[in-house]
Protein backbone atom coordinates (compact mmCIF):
# COMPACT_ATOMS: atom_id res chain seq x y z
CA UNK A 1 0.00 0.00 0.00
CA UNK A 2 1.29 3.39 -0.93
CA UNK A 3 1.40 5.79 2.05
CA UNK A 4 1.47 8.95 0.05
CA UNK A 5 -1.64 8.11 -1.73
CA UNK A 6 -3.20 7.43 1.92
CA UNK A 7 -1.95 10.73 3.15
CA UNK A 8 -3.10 12.82 -0.18
CA UNK A 9 -6.52 10.74 -0.40
CA UNK A 10 -7.57 12.14 3.39
CA UNK A 11 -5.84 15.74 2.85
CA UNK A 12 -8.38 15.71 -0.48
CA UNK A 13 -10.98 14.90 1.76
CA UNK A 14 -9.97 17.31 4.62
CA UNK A 15 -10.30 20.01 1.67
CA UNK A 16 -13.23 18.87 0.46
CA UNK A 17 -14.83 18.69 3.98
CA UNK A 18 -14.10 22.43 4.98
CA UNK A 19 -15.08 23.47 1.46
CA UNK A 20 -18.08 21.85 2.04
CA UNK A 21 -18.30 23.74 5.45
CA UNK A 22 -17.78 27.08 4.07
CA UNK A 23 -20.48 26.31 1.50
CA UNK A 24 -23.01 25.79 4.35
CA UNK A 25 -21.96 28.58 6.27
CA UNK A 26 -22.38 30.91 3.89
CA UNK A 27 -25.66 29.79 2.85
CA UNK A 28 -27.39 27.67 0.50
CA UNK A 29 -25.49 27.44 -3.18
CA UNK A 30 -27.52 28.66 -6.44
CA UNK A 31 -28.50 24.87 -7.29
CA UNK A 32 -30.06 24.58 -3.87
CA UNK A 33 -31.63 28.04 -3.48
CA UNK A 34 -32.79 27.34 -7.77
CA UNK A 35 -34.93 24.28 -6.57
CA UNK A 36 -36.28 25.39 -3.17
CA UNK A 37 -37.59 28.77 -5.63
CA UNK A 38 -39.16 25.97 -8.15
CA UNK A 39 -40.79 24.23 -5.39
CA UNK A 40 -41.68 26.88 -3.30
CA UNK A 41 -42.76 29.77 -5.87
CA UNK A 42 -46.66 28.50 -6.31
CA UNK A 43 -47.44 28.55 -2.63
CA UNK A 44 -45.73 31.65 -1.56
CA UNK A 45 -47.67 33.17 -5.01
CA UNK A 46 -50.59 31.56 -3.97
CA UNK A 47 -50.46 32.82 0.02
CA UNK A 48 -49.43 36.84 -1.03
CA UNK A 49 -51.98 36.60 -3.77
CA UNK A 50 -54.56 35.40 -1.43
CA UNK A 51 -53.86 38.38 0.97
CA UNK A 52 -53.79 41.10 -1.87
CA UNK A 53 -55.55 39.92 -4.50
CA UNK A 54 -53.55 41.32 -7.33
CA UNK A 55 -51.46 39.80 -9.68
CA UNK A 56 -48.46 42.22 -10.55
CA UNK A 57 -48.56 43.72 -7.03
CA UNK A 58 -48.13 39.57 -6.39
CA UNK A 59 -45.29 39.23 -8.67
CA UNK A 60 -43.55 41.95 -7.58
CA UNK A 61 -44.00 41.13 -3.66
CA UNK A 62 -43.28 37.07 -4.15
CA UNK A 63 -39.88 38.71 -5.96
CA UNK A 64 -38.83 40.49 -3.62
CA UNK A 65 -39.62 37.67 -0.86
CA UNK A 66 -37.15 35.02 -3.23
CA UNK A 67 -34.34 37.88 -3.47
CA UNK A 68 -34.55 38.70 0.43
CA UNK A 69 -34.47 35.15 0.79
CA UNK A 70 -31.49 34.35 -1.38
CA UNK A 71 -29.63 37.26 0.12
CA UNK A 72 -30.03 36.30 3.48
CA UNK A 73 -29.88 32.61 3.01
CA UNK A 74 -26.52 32.41 5.02
CA UNK A 75 -28.94 33.50 8.49
CA UNK A 76 -31.02 30.22 8.29
CA UNK A 77 -29.65 28.11 11.13
CA UNK A 78 -31.06 25.11 9.55
CA UNK A 79 -32.64 23.49 6.37
CA UNK A 80 -36.06 22.37 8.07
CA UNK A 81 -36.60 26.17 9.11
CA UNK A 82 -36.59 26.82 5.50
CA UNK A 83 -40.44 27.03 4.34
CA UNK A 84 -41.31 28.66 8.01
CA UNK A 85 -38.73 31.30 7.23
CA UNK A 86 -39.90 32.06 3.69
CA UNK A 87 -43.62 32.57 4.78
CA UNK A 88 -42.35 35.07 7.40
CA UNK A 89 -40.61 36.29 4.81
CA UNK A 90 -43.72 36.77 2.91
CA UNK A 91 -45.83 37.72 5.11
CA UNK A 92 -43.60 40.83 6.52
CA UNK A 93 -43.40 41.45 2.63
CA UNK A 94 -47.20 42.01 2.48
CA UNK A 95 -47.82 43.91 5.56
CA UNK A 96 -45.22 46.32 4.49
CA UNK A 97 -47.35 46.32 1.33
CA UNK A 98 -50.44 47.69 3.34
CA UNK A 99 -48.72 49.41 5.32
CA UNK A 100 -47.63 51.72 1.85
CA UNK A 101 -51.18 51.21 0.31
CA UNK A 102 -54.41 53.10 1.31
CA UNK A 103 -57.14 51.27 3.87
CA UNK A 104 -59.90 51.34 0.74
CA UNK A 105 -57.60 49.90 -2.17
CA UNK A 106 -57.60 46.85 -0.38
CA UNK A 107 -61.23 46.94 -0.25
CA UNK A 108 -60.85 47.43 -4.50
CA UNK A 109 -58.71 44.83 -4.85
CA UNK A 110 -61.51 41.94 -3.70
CA UNK A 111 -63.07 42.03 -7.06
CA UNK A 112 -59.97 40.25 -8.72
CA UNK A 113 -61.77 37.14 -7.59
CA UNK A 114 -65.19 38.04 -9.71
CA UNK A 115 -62.64 38.50 -12.61
CA UNK A 116 -61.37 34.97 -12.18
CA UNK A 117 -64.68 33.48 -11.99
CA UNK A 118 -66.32 35.08 -15.56
CA UNK A 119 -62.55 34.07 -17.14
CA UNK A 120 -63.51 30.19 -17.33
CA UNK A 121 -66.39 29.33 -19.80
CA UNK A 122 -69.20 28.00 -18.27
CA UNK A 123 -73.23 28.85 -17.50
CA UNK A 124 -73.83 32.57 -16.98
CA UNK A 125 -76.30 31.47 -14.28
CA UNK A 126 -73.58 29.32 -12.55
CA UNK A 127 -71.09 32.21 -13.20
CA UNK A 128 -73.69 34.73 -11.39
CA UNK A 129 -74.26 32.36 -8.65
CA UNK A 130 -70.22 31.40 -7.77
CA UNK A 131 -69.59 35.06 -8.00
CA UNK A 132 -72.38 36.14 -5.61
CA UNK A 133 -71.30 33.03 -3.55
CA UNK A 134 -67.45 34.42 -3.44
CA UNK A 135 -68.66 37.79 -2.65
CA UNK A 136 -70.37 37.27 0.70
CA UNK A 137 -67.60 34.22 1.30
CA UNK A 138 -65.24 36.94 0.84
CA UNK A 139 -67.39 39.92 3.12
CA UNK A 140 -67.35 37.42 5.58
CA UNK A 141 -63.51 36.48 5.62
CA UNK A 142 -63.05 40.16 5.79
CA UNK A 143 -64.85 40.74 9.04
CA UNK A 144 -62.82 37.70 10.45
CA UNK A 145 -59.84 39.57 12.80
CA UNK A 146 -56.52 40.01 10.88
CA UNK A 147 -55.11 37.24 12.72
CA UNK A 148 -57.94 34.82 11.94
CA UNK A 149 -57.64 36.08 7.94
CA UNK A 150 -53.80 35.77 8.35
CA UNK A 151 -53.69 32.24 9.50
CA UNK A 152 -56.32 31.21 6.98
CA UNK A 153 -54.47 32.16 4.28
CA UNK A 154 -51.52 29.98 5.62
CA UNK A 155 -53.66 27.08 6.20
CA UNK A 156 -55.63 27.31 2.68
CA UNK A 157 -53.78 29.41 -0.07
CA UNK A 158 -50.08 28.33 1.01
CA UNK A 159 -51.42 25.05 1.92
CA UNK A 160 -48.86 24.88 5.21
CA UNK A 161 -49.25 22.83 7.92
CA UNK A 162 -50.31 24.00 11.46
CA UNK A 163 -46.54 22.94 12.90
CA UNK A 164 -45.09 26.04 9.95
CA UNK A 165 -47.93 28.01 10.57
CA UNK A 166 -47.52 28.21 14.12
CA UNK A 167 -43.24 28.98 13.49
CA UNK A 168 -43.82 31.90 10.98
CA UNK A 169 -47.15 33.35 13.32
CA UNK A 170 -44.76 32.97 16.41
CA UNK A 171 -47.22 30.94 18.66
CA UNK A 172 -48.10 27.23 19.50
CA UNK A 173 -49.83 24.30 16.69
CA UNK A 174 -52.37 24.27 19.33
CA UNK A 175 -53.35 27.86 18.95
CA UNK A 176 -53.21 27.55 15.55
CA UNK A 177 -55.80 24.52 15.21
CA UNK A 178 -58.00 26.36 17.29
CA UNK A 179 -58.37 29.75 15.82
CA UNK A 180 -58.79 27.37 12.63
CA UNK A 181 -61.61 25.74 13.90
CA UNK A 182 -63.09 29.00 15.43
CA UNK A 183 -62.45 30.86 12.54
CA UNK A 184 -64.08 28.00 10.17
CA UNK A 185 -67.09 27.65 12.34
CA UNK A 186 -67.93 31.69 12.45
CA UNK A 187 -67.67 31.20 8.50
CA UNK A 188 -70.04 28.34 8.39
CA UNK A 189 -72.23 29.86 10.67
CA UNK A 190 -72.26 33.10 8.90
CA UNK A 191 -72.77 31.29 5.49
CA UNK A 192 -75.81 29.37 6.89
CA UNK A 193 -77.49 32.52 8.06
CA UNK A 194 -77.27 34.13 4.77
CA UNK A 195 -78.54 30.94 2.90
CA UNK A 196 -81.72 31.07 5.28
Amino acid sequence: MNLRLIGRSSATTADEKEARAEQTASGPTLTDFSSRYRHFYPKVFAYVYGRVQDKEVSLDLVSEVFERAFAKGSSLRSDGAFEAWLFTIARNAVASHWRKEKPAAKALHSVAWEWELTQHHRDPEQTLLEREQMAILLYHVHQLSQREQEILSLKFDAELTNQHIARVMGTSEVNVRVTLYRALHKLRDRMKSVAQ
